[in-house]
């Protein structure tokens, strides 16, 4: 089974191409992470009080899709924002919209979910998953891109 699993990982980054000399297969198996740096604007861990503002500074390495997602200390989860970057170092919000935070107060944990092409806008980030991963798995399915990235920063609000 493993080395079936292992197969399908391989050819998933195959292509074939038909020239009149004959089949071409190309291999590309990209490892490299999309998004390099994420955190709030006052670090990893940064406190915030009720009412303040956050924002979160974001290096990617390629244009693409972002969905903004918090859990929140009761354990929810919502997508807060949903935009368009280019490649580059951004601080969101880029556009007139604010994060100002509210209750509950406690330990959030905000994660960034890249991918290449848009999810549709019915589905969404939201609820209280036990299994984070396959939820994750039907956005990026969704996407219909073959390309993503995730990453994970936190903050306490008080």
């Amino acid at each position: 089974m493993r080395g079936l699993w292992l197969l399908l990982v391989l050819l998933s980054g195959c292509t074939l191409t038909f020239q009149p000399g004959g089949l071409r297969v190309t291999y590309r198996l990209d490892l490299e992470p999309v998004i390099y740096r994420f955190e709030p604007d006052r670090g990893p861990g940064g406190v915030y009080y009720v009412g303040e503002e956050v924002r979160f500074l974001l290096t990617l390495a390629r244009p693409g899709y972002l969905a903004l997602v918090a859990v929140d200390p009761d354990g929810r989860t919502y997508e807060f924002d949903r935009v368009y970057l280019p490649a580059g170092t951004h601080l969101l919000p880029n556009r007139p919209v604010r994060y100002t935070l509210t209750p509950p107060r406690g330990l959030y944990r905000v994660r960034a979910v890249y991918t290449e092409a848009p999810a549709p806008a019915r589905v969404r980030l939201e609820g209280v998953y036990t299994d984070w991963d396959a939820r994750v798995r039907v956005y990026l399915e969704a996407s219909g891109g073959r390309l993503y990235d995730l990453a994970e920063t936190y903050f306490y609000l008080r």
